[in-house]
């Protein structure tokens, strides 16, 4: 009689056996035991091995990726190539914090390089899209200029790469095409079926092109959004936003949701000659009033002694923030919210500036100003933002009308280009730079002339003032990046120490130096990185096939 013959060991039945070891594993009846000798155990474990690897079917293979998109824009010259590729490669000092020293810092030149290149059109060399999107990556005040550089190709990698993803959440539409005017019926289905972030980025474009459209679409399936996407899609309308709006925002300030019922109403306060703008004009009118029984005519304030349902409907939020007052945070709203053109005729005819500087009874002023400041922002106002603003060589930091530096920024930012540059130049000259690094940071780039002079100046009088130098390193930092590069050849009289005054700060001279050499050789360095932008090349496409 013959023995039965021997099934090989099972993978478990070795594993087992090399975790508790070959001399404690007993035999199983039947089976070999591969366990005698710790070197059978190897043999049987190899054998088995290769019977499992064998004994695998071949995985289905994946679908071959679609080529990245053509891009049709003008290549990038070879020397501003090479020079991307330098900025791309610098990184931050590891060691933070410390001496500049005198070199320019490339990562802060990368932000206008950028706008350049978008300026000429360029398209990137297809090997920089990794980098440029390593970039917007790790900052994201990059991503936009970055993302809209890269263009569709870095759109395409973002889709083979989780750590890219950003670009394709950033980016309007990257998910999905949007479809065009040409086939309403995509919309339609686009707008009913696709994923949120899908039909935010459909209505933007949408309201970009045509806003009657967009609105009509939003109307359509409005009363079943949820209440914090009605609220993402009725900020869309601000984009284009006109007369025709208005019976759309008026119904919906009567919505469930109190956030879109201010929203609501904020819009149609931008509206000047809507419905809303002028019952918020009759309710501002009721509270102030110009007394002239007085020695000279004065504006005496009576703020509201509630906030009814009117008002609250007509987007007044009823309850003052902590430490607040009532009947000032209710005067506040309605004064903000009424067309500023109404003041005029309710108070004599006087022009703005006639009417900032009227006297204000019982310690009003700056509450009134500061409504009258908020209302010339949301109107974009520019009459009320002079008038509010006043000189630039007023004294204070706050003007006749403004309650902050920062109010006084984003009342010049309703003034032209050229009038804002001039304002902050004068208000330089009167006062220095220790208030105007706001002020600065809403001036055009590069900065017109009189304004870089103003702020080359002033750098002058504080380092021959003997001031620490560290306390302008964020002016000196804007200055880099916004000064005009015809501006260097008159930084070269600067390089030299001065003499420092006995109550000067220790080694403020070689500072102050190290900061004008850096200042120089930047805006020389963004001179030539200009000219290479503007180095025409024969090739004008950007080559086929994958990035």
């Amino acid at each position: 009689m013959t023995d039965a013959p021997h099934t090989p060991p099972t993978w478990q039945d070795l594993l087992t056996a090399a975790l508790l070891g070959t001399d404690r594993r007993k035999p199983t009846p039947g089976q070999a035991h591969p366990t005698a000798h710790p070197k059978a155990l190897l043999d049987a474990a190899a054998a088995e091995t290769v019977r499992r690897r064998a004994g695998l079917q071949p995985g289905r293979a994946a679908p071959r990726l679609e080529p990245a998109p053509t891009d049709p824009r003008p290549r990038l010259p070879a020397p501003a190539a090479r020079r991307l590729a330098l900025l791309l490669a610098d990184r931050p000092n590891a060691g933070g914090g410390g001496r500049r020293g005198s070199a320019p810092d490339l990562m802060e030149l990368l932000p206008q390089w950028l706008a350049a290149a978008n300026g000429h059109g360029f398209a990137p060399p297809a090997e920089t899209l990794p980098a440029l999107l390593d970039a917007a990556r790790a900052r994201t005040d990059l991503r936009p200029a970055v993302l809209e550089f890269a263009g569709s190709r870095a759109l395409w990698l973002a889709r083979l790469n989780p750590n890219w993803r950003f670009a394709l959440r950033t980016t309007p539409g990257a998910g999905a095409s949007l479809p065009g005017p040409e086939k309403p019926d995509r919309v339609t289905a686009l707008w009913r079926e696709g994923l949120f972030a899908e039909r935010v980025a459909l209505l933007a474009a949408l309201r970009a092109r045509d806003a009657d459209a967009a609105r009509t679409l939003l109307a359509a399936t409005w009363p079943t959004e949820r209440a914090e996407d009605r609220l993402m899609f009725l900020d869309s309308l601000r984009t284009g936003l006109g007369p025709r709006d208005e019976p759309f925002l008026e119904q919906a300030l009567a919505d469930r949701s109190r956030n879109v019922r201010a929203t609501a109403a904020e819009l149609l306060s931008a509206l000047p000659g809507s419905a809303l703008a002028a019952r918020m004009a009759v309710r501002a009118g009721a509270c102030v009033a110009l007394d002239h029984t007085r020695d000279a005519p004065t504006l005496v304030v009576e703020p509201p002694h509630e906030c009814d349902a009117a008002m609250e409907r007509d987007g007044v939020a009823a309850k003052a923030p902590s430490g607040r007052g009532e009947r000032s945070w209710w005067l506040g709203q309605l004064v903000e919210a009424a067309p500023l053109a109404a003041w005029p005729a309710r108070l004599g005819g006087r022009t703005p500036e006639e009417i900032v500087a009227l006297p204000v009874a019982d310690d009003w002023t700056s509450e009134l100003h500061a409504a009258w400041c908020r209302a010339a922002v949301r109107q974009r106002d520019a009459a009320w933002s002079r008038a509010l603003l006043g000189p630039p060589s007023a004294p204070g930091a706050g003007g006749p009308g403004a309650v902050s530096l920062a109010e006084r920024a984003r009342l010049l930012e309703t003034l032209p280009v050229d009038e804002r540059a001039g304002w902050v130049a004068g208000f330089i000259a009167a006062h220095g730079l220790s208030e105007a690094f706001q002020l600065l940071g809403v001036c055009a780039v590069p900065w017109a002339a009189s304004l870089g002079r103003a702020v080359v100046d002033a750098l002058n009088i504080a380092r021959d003032a003997g001031s620490y130098p560290w306390s302008f390193s964020g002016v000196m930092g804007l200055a880099e990046r916004c000064l005009d590069p015809a501006e260097a050849s008159r930084l070269d009289s600067l390089l030299t120490a001065p003499d420092e005054p006995e109550d000067a700060s220790p080694g403020a001279g070689g500072y102050w130096t190290e900061a004008f050499q850096r200042l120089g050789t930047t805006l020389r360095l963004r001179a030539v990185m200009a000219a290479e932008l503007r180095t025409a090349e024969p090739t004008t496409t950007q080559e086929p096939g994958p990035a």
